[in-house]
């Protein structure tokens, strides 16, 4: 069972614009390092991705996965469907108002791959994954600001 790593940053930005952001999945490979490429597979009725293949090159390794997404007002989470390299891909970006024009974003990651990978290892890439995302995702939004 893996377990589920989570990391804040406060971005510059309210809740809405912070989720337009992280729902764009076209845009990831333009802030997000190691997205190679995107394909939205399922819209909702609001056109918004509901299920997303990613292409991946972490440098040590590259693979192809497909995550579920559901929204809620102030969250997106993602659960995994299927993948050549994963067992497990579930997380979420949860918002958080801080009444001065900022969001605290908290980013969680539970993540398990198929092959056998020891847990220190494990936690370690997927603090990075989180750490890169939530620096990506600041920059980002404070870029466009």
């Amino acid at each position: 069972m893996s377990d589920v790593l989570r990391d804040s940053i406060v971005v510059a930005a309210d809740p809405d614009a912070v989720l337009d952001v992280v729902a764009d999945f076209g845009a990831y490979p333009e802030w997000q390092d190691e997205v190679r490429g995107v394909e939205i597979l399922d819209t909702d009725a609001d056109g918004w991705g509901t299920r997303v293949r990613f292409d991946v090159d972490a440098r040590v390794v590259r693979t192809t996965y497909v995550l579920d997404y559901t929204y809620g007002d102030t969250e997106m989470r993602w659960t995994l469907v299927e993948s050549d390299m994963l067992r497990r891909n579930d997380g979420a970006y949860l918002l958080t108002d801080q009444g001065d024009g900022t969001t605290l974003v908290t980013y969680e990651l539970a993540i398990e791959t198929t092959m056998a990978v020891p847990a220190l290892f494990r936690r370690q890439v997927a603090r990075r994954v989180i750490d890169t995302a939530l620096k990506g995702l600041k920059r980002r939004i404070e870029s466009d600001a």
